[in-house]
């Protein structure tokens, strides 16, 4: 799945971020319920066992370390776009903990499907349970059953925002549940590795859940109307594409404190990537052995890692994934413009393209 929108640092400068802003603003108090709500549930579960209470613990771990909570600041934005309160962002909040619980379910069901013992620089859900319990068979299910649970705790957080009227109660479940539908079909494209069309993929597998589906879900909160959630579509089109791309480059590129995962991940989990995909529209013969002596090899050193991420440079892939990232930020730049929204929620949509922008990598590097 995906790094967050800014790099390293668990709080970034806002910058005069609108955007950034906003996330700090709530970030707190996300953090704050996820862990509640987790706490609520390892309490139950303490009374059947610590090897019961194990699985719900590694589960609230990985939700608590490092997310940037991008998701719900982009459902208190589309809540003010809308015209929802910027001073009662309650509803948003209690929803934006339910994205979060329904990111680290997909989170622990993404690990275990790419075999990856490490997320957001800890060990993942998987990993730390078949470390706890004593076996990877065990460990791997008892992390399904853990995001299982999240997935669970995620639907029964979004059902209790009590100021909902019962409609728009039946609305944004509706909107959640087509999110979830997306997601899956993305990761089975992603799974068989055969999606002819990446960005149609990415579309599915992080858009909807990413950008699309929390600025719906935040409008449709406040009540708002087809017309504007028809425009933030737009809006959110582009940019979902443009996240993963971004994704995708941070995990070749970005080094183990911006990722919180090994080197060279992306390549050795042999990950169809954007990266990947333009590599084999571009590379020349050289370019295509050193990619195919460390894709999805298990075993491959740091020479040959270092080879191919040198071909996804030099093939000229990095710059054709880097090229159409900033394009698409721009085209949604451009849906922004006829967007009817508060010239507040204008400044924080604006922030979110800002923050979202790749920066061009060196000549040197790119050469």
């Amino acid at each position: 799945m995906n790094q967050g929108l800014s790099t390293a640092t668990a709080e970034p400068a806002t910058n005069g971020n609108a955007f950034l802003a906003l996330l700090k603003q709530i970030k707190p108090e996300i953090e704050r319920r996820i862990a509640a709500r987790f706490d609520e549930k390892i309490t139950r579960a303490r009374t059947y066992g610590p090897a019961i209470a194990a699985m719900l613990e590694a589960a609230r771990d990985l939700s608590l370390r490092g997310g940037k909570r991008v998701r719900a600041g982009l459902i208190a934005a589309g809540w003010i776009a809308a015209g929802g309160s910027e001073g009662t962002l309650e509803p948003a909040i209690e929803a934006g903990v339910s994205f979060e619980l329904l990111q680290s379910y997909l989170l622990i069901q993404d690990d275990w499907m790419d075999g990856d013992p490490t997320r957001r620089g800890g060990p993942s859900v998987h990993a730390a349970l078949a470390k706890e319990l004593g076996g990877e068979h065990i460990g791997a299910t008892s992390a399904i059953l853990a995001s299982d649970m999240t997935w669970g705790l995620a639907v029964e957080t979004l059902m209790s925002i009590a100021v909902l009227p019962a409609e728009r109660r039946l609305e944004v479940m509706q909107v959640f549940m087509r999110i979830h539908e997306d997601v899956v079909l993305g990761q089975q494209m992603d799974v068989l590795g055969k999606a002819e069309d990446v960005e149609a993929m990415h579309d599915l597998k992080t858009g909807s859940y990413t950008m699309r589906g929390p600025l719906s879900i935040g409008a449709a909160l406040a009540g708002g109307s087809p017309e504007l959630h028809a425009a933030l579509a737009r809006f959110a089109a582009p940019l979902g594409v443009a996240f993963q791309l971004r994704d995708d480059l941070i995990g070749t590129f970005g080094d183990h404190a911006e990722t919180g995962k090994p080197v060279g991940n992306d390549i050795v989990a042999g990950k169809r990537t954007s990266l990947v995909a333009e590599a084999e529209r571009l590379a020349n013969e050289e370019e295509r052995r050193a990619l195919s002596q460390a894709h999805g090899r298990a075993d491959v050193d740091a020479a040959a890692i270092a080879a191919a991420t040198r071909a996804l440079v030099t093939s000229g892939a990095r710059r054709a994934v880097e090229e159409r990232q900033r394009a698409l930020c721009e085209a949604a730049a451009k849906e922004l413009a006829s967007i009817p929204v508060s010239a507040a929620a204008r400044a924080i949509l604006v922030g979110v393209v800002d923050a979202l922008r790749v920066r061009p990598a060196t000549p040197e590097a790119r050469s």
